[in-house]
This record gives C-alpha cells, sequence and structure tokens, in this order.
C-alpha cells in the first residue's frame, strides 16, 4: 500500500511541476489566479483556518475510536501473520 502511495504522490508532484512550467512560460502567476479567482490571500488563509478547525476535533475524535480499535486487534493477531 505505501508503494502505491508513493507512487501517486510522486505522478502528482511530477503533473505539477510540469503543468507550473508551462503557466510560467506563459506568464501566469498565482497571483493573477487567484485574483481571477475572485480571492485574496486573506480570503484563502481563513478559508484554510476554517477548514482545519473544523477538520481538527473530528480527526482527533475518530482517532479516540479508531486506535484503540486498531491496537487490540494488533495484539491479538496470530503470531508471525503477515499482511504480504
Amino acid at each position: 500500500m505505501l508503494s502505491r502511495l508513493t507512487r501517486t504522490m510522486l505522478k502528482v508532484l511530477i503533473a505539477s511541476l510540469i503543468v507550473g512550467t508551462v503557466l510560467a512560460h506563459f506568464g501566469i502567476t498565482t497571483d493573477q489566479l487567484v485574483k481571477t479567482a475572485g480571492l485574496s490571500p486573506e480570503r484563502i488563509e481563513d478559508l484554510a483556518r476554517q477548514g482545519l478547525a473544523w477538520a481538527l476535533p473530528n480527526l482527533l475524535l475518530g482517532a479516540l475510536v479508531i486506535v484503540p480499535v486498531w491496537f487490540v486487534l494488533y495484539l491479538f493477531r496470530p503470531p508471525g501473520e503477515s499482511r504480504d
């Protein structure tokens, strides 16, 4: 699973680099794109803070259930059992 995730992240990074290079070649900047979308850097920062304020409590609440369940299942797994 980790190698699949790593490959996907690498593909996204390479695609982003290619698209960023093409946009830079045509003189398109992030400031232009943000203004065209009708946003400001302050508004983007505010949206990011709101998203984090919503996600963090939910993430912690879910972890309070998932982590102990995973740990108990891990403890009772038969010895020598491999995921591969």
